[in-house]
């Protein structure tokens, strides 16, 4: 599966706006300028920490918190004391890493919900802050994971806000509850809530009103359907785009109302990120989710070190691993194996691929998960064209017939009976030309596929024994498939080899595969096991014990 992942990059350009991918930039670019120095000295440390800071302010944190890490910073790195034995590179790369995840990070453990019975989750903020939006959003993230989820509006001053709220309930097929003809939003809630408990929904949401500004009204009536339906967490949602101002807001609310957490929107299109993240963390209040686009799955869980992780280009491995866990792949994978082994690769087969790489979600997220790359340095088109564009493909596979899609020779299929491509581009509502050119595509996965299959040993548990002239050949036919810009962003065949290679195998992982991998792709100088994630540390610790 990572296989056909890495090598769909042909297929999907991507142009997903990273989420404060200027912020992310700029503080790569100082680490990268650090790791090139050759002898690391306070001269040089304060350089970082003023590449660092710039960057920060410019993405509106609150230069009191700036200062506050800086110090932190130059406290911690003692160079008069510094022994032999000290790597000072690892040293200030873990130490910048820990000093990042407190300033978003208020040490505070948010609610979670428990399975199997109600849990009421009633949402406050000011109006267009996108509270409704996400209100659906955070619905579809529990129902795709398996929760009875439903929604309440709750909101009787805005017009059209019920309208709102049912359309996007309607579109992701999530019960509600509202009223056109009471007035009353604490009549509403609990009526709402009432009847969704009765019904045994484990994630009820109930939406409020907002304001344009931090009125009495809004702050009574608040507390008004608080009273009514005794929510299990509060959370505010805010948006990122007014930056450090965000503190003020958050305190407000919480000295009124009992926020139990934040969601922050709007966070892929705003320089004021930084400032937004690190000022609602200064209130003591743990930030839950994110909002990163306009579309139903654009919400992402917050966590701080992940968070961090990818903001200095060190990917996010714990959560692409988990991801394609959850995808549950080890039957089909299984299946797959067996057909490669024996030199099959069918257009069927590429069709089960795409699913799968659709079930991983938004491909701009999965990117900034990967060490050594971001989610915006692909191509020109957008990630809805990119979506558009895998659609297409899989709407002319389900135009062809069981022979066309179970055929090990479908290319010579089509070249030798033409009116096959004139009736599938017919039935796909596409120009034959398009078919021709996923017929291209199959012809590249199914040669390299094949190739793999060919090589004794390498899926038989036994790689170290593929002869180098097997490795050779294959990495070349690799190598032809893969965007070549992310080759070297990657840092070149090796880099992508390894990373397949772990990441397949990341049950038998240890800190060392980890430290080697990064090396290879470029991220290695004086990356290692002391200033990797504490996170993935864990997980690889526990994975190894299982294995």
């Amino acid at each position: 599966f990572f296989f056909f992942f890495f090598n769909c990059f042909e297929t999907f350009t991507v142009n997903h706006k990273m989420v404060l991918g200027d912020l992310s930039r700029k503080i790569t670019s100082a680490l990268r300028s650090f790791n090139s120095a050759t002898v690391i000295d306070e001269e040089v440390l304060d350089d970082l920490l003023k590449e660092i800071v710039r960057a920060l302010l410019e993405s509106d944190v609150q230069i009191k918190l700036i200062q506050k890490m800086r110090q932190n910073i130059k406290d911690k790195i003692k160079f008069g004391e510094a022994s032999s034995g000290i790597n000072k590179r690892k040293q200030i790369q873990k130490t910048v890493f820990e000093e990042l995840c407190k300033l978003v990070d208020p040490g505070i453990e948010p609610w979670k919900p428990t399975k199997n019975q109600p849990n009421v989750i009633m949402f406050v903020g000011l109006q267009g802050s996108g509270k409704t939006t996400t209100c659906t959003k955070l619905a579809y993230y529990y129902q795709t994971r398996g929760w009875k989820t439903c929604l309440v509006c709750a909101d009787t001053f805005r017009a059209g806000a019920f309208d709102q709220l049912k359309q996007n309930a309607t579109k992701a097929r999530i019960p509600y509850y509202g009223s056109y003809t009471e007035i009353d939003p604490a009549v509403i809630a609990r009526n709402g809530v009432e009847q969704f408990k009765d019904e045994g929904f484990e994630i009820i949401i109930v939406d409020t009103s907002g304001r344009h500004k931090q009125e009495d009204s809004l702050f009574e009536e608040m507390l008004q359907v608080s009273h009514a339906v005794q929510p299990d967490n509060v959370i505010f949602v805010m948006d990122a785009s007014i930056g450090q101002a965000c503190e003020g807001q958050a305190q407000a609310f919480k000295d009124k109302v009992d926020v139990g957490a934040v969601i922050i929107t709007k966070l892929d299109g705003h320089a004021k990120g930084g400032g937004a993240l690190s000022a609602v963390a200064a209130t003591k209040s743990p930030v839950v989710f994110i909002g990163t686009g306009e579309h139903i799955d654009d919400l992402e869980q917050f966590k701080t070190r992940s968070f961090v992780s990818k903001l200095l280009g060190m990917g996010d491995m714990q959560g692409l691993i988990e991801r394609v866990n959850e995808m549950e792949l080890e039957e089909s994978s299984g299946r797959m194996m067996d057909r490669i082994k024996s030199g099959i690769f069918t257009v069927r087969d590429m069709y089960e691929q795409f699913m799968n790489i659709q079930k991983l979600g938004p491909i701009g997220q999965v990117m900034g998960m990967i060490p050594g790359l971001g989610g915006d340095f692909l191509g020109k088109s957008g990630e809805a064209a990119s979506k558009k564009r895998l659609n297409g493909f899989m709407v002319m596979m389900r135009s062809m017939s069981d022979e066309e899609l179970d055929s090990n020779s479908v290319n010579k299929l089509f070249r030798t009976q033409p009116s096959r491509i004139t009736r599938v581009a017919i039935g796909a509502g596409v120009r034959p030309e398009e078919v021709e050119e996923l017929l291209t595509q199959y012809k590249k996965f199914a040669e390299v596929v094949k190739k793999m299959g060919g090589v004794k040993n390498l899926l038989s548990g036994n790689p170290g024994n593929v002869s180098q002239q097997q490795m050779s050949k294959l990495n070349a036919s690799m190598a032809k498939m893969v965007d070549p810009r992310m080759l070297a962003q990657m840092g070149g065949m090796g880099g992508l080899q390894s990373m397949m290679k772990n990441l397949a195998g990341a049950g038998n992982m240890d800190m060392g595969d980890i430290a080697s991998m990064m090396g290879q792709m470029g991220m290695g100088q004086g990356m290692g096991q002391g200033n990797m994630p504490a996170n993935v540390k864990k997980m690889m610790k526990k994975k190894g014990k299982r294995g």
